[in-house]
């Protein structure tokens, strides 16, 4: 007989970067590990040091680094964090986004414009990259971008089922930001059984977060209705979407979004809106002058820890998706 045999069982390892711990923790403790001990420091001219305290030779490796602010250096340390695993020999490499940096740079809308979120892409692979798990990602086509398995989980069913909960469904209308978020605020429609409206919008496309809002698309009047999109950046679009929907006569209305990346002006823009509460997952930290009342948190750490779970034991990842697809009634 030629070679070796082992009877060696799989190793799962959990390793965090040092952007958003709180939910690597969350995720650890649902999963039932803990996260892999990690020194790692700034040097004086900002470069990063990463040196993991225990082995991850022929260990099923998962990392998780969401991007939030300042979100080149997280992406940075990211990139070394995985470098650092390929070197020590880890036998398979599942990079976690929670959120994806860059993903609104996914296409060019002009010349000489690059197309960032390919960009991502492509430093994770060959930073030794095998597979990526991320959330509601901007654009579906971004999961193209990289070349391996990419595992695209949704946190529709969490806030879907939070909101329905709490309103009556009889006078809820789902309603879409733009143009670009119907098929996914079609798919609130399905879950919760509610009828759907449109703002339509127009931006400046030389002006960054600047938005004009034009009109309403649907029956608002008398209705509450829920805005849903992906992320929420300075706030403008969806404050400048409420102010519209209240304008056509809108008894209340909830955002809901998945990523709160809440910078700049967002702060002082969701404190004076007339939006009675704004509903986030924790795919990025929310900060602190932002604790207000009106700010609801889901945790999304069950929903990637059975992605991990599905992954590490060769199960599906897909019926993960089948499973929170169905209307609830």
């Amino acid at each position: 007989m030629t070679g070796i045999k082992t009877t060696g069982e799989k190793k799962l390892m959990f390793f965090s970067g040092r952007a958003h711990p709180e939910l690597a923790e969350e995720v650890a403790h649902e999963l039932g590990v803990g996260v892999v001990p990690t020194k790692a420091f700034d040097f004086a001219n900002g470069e990063i040091y990463v040196r993991y305290q225990e082995s991850a030779r022929g260990a099923d490796c998962f990392l998780i680094q969401s991007h939030t602010a300042p979100i080149n250096k997280w992406v940075m340390e990211q990139l070394i964090m995985i470098d650092a695993l390929k070197r020590a020999s880890a036998r398979s490499i599942t990079v976690i986004l929670p959120f994806y940096g860059y993903a609104r740079q996914d296409k060019k809308h002009r010349g000489r414009e690059p197309i960032s979120a390919r960009l991502i892409a492509d430093l994770m692979k060959t930073a030794g990259a095998d597979r990526i798990v991320t959330v509601d990602l901007h654009t579906d086509q971004i999961v193209g971008f990289f070349d391996g398995p990419v595992d695209h989980l949704f946190a529709l069913p969490i806030l879907a089922d939070y909101v329905g909960a709490k309103v009556d469904r009889d006078k809820l209308t789902v309603v879409s930001p733009d143009a670009g978020r119907v098929r996914v605020a079609d798919r609130w429609c399905d879950r919760l059984g509610a009828p759907l409206a449109i703002v339509h919008k127009r931006r400046d496309k030389d002006v960054a977060n600047q938005v004009t809002v034009h009109e309403v698309v649907g029956n608002v009047e008398g209705r509450v209705c829920v805005l849903v999109d992906d992320m929420i950046d300075t706030g403008g679009t969806i404050c400048a979407a409420a102010d519209a929907l209240f304008a056509h006569g809108a008894e209340d209305v909830i955002v809901t979004a998945t990523h709160g990346v809440l910078s700049g002006p967002a702060a002082d823009r969701l404190k004076n809106s007339k939006v009675s509460e704004f509903v986030f997952t924790n795919t990025l930290p929310t900060p602190n002058e932002l604790e207000l009342d009106k700010i609801t948190v889901l945790s999304i750490a069950p929903t990637i820890a059975n992605a991990v779970r599905e992954i590490f034991q060769d199960g599906s990842v897909t019926s993960l998706f089948e499973e929170q697809a169905g209307p609830k009634v």
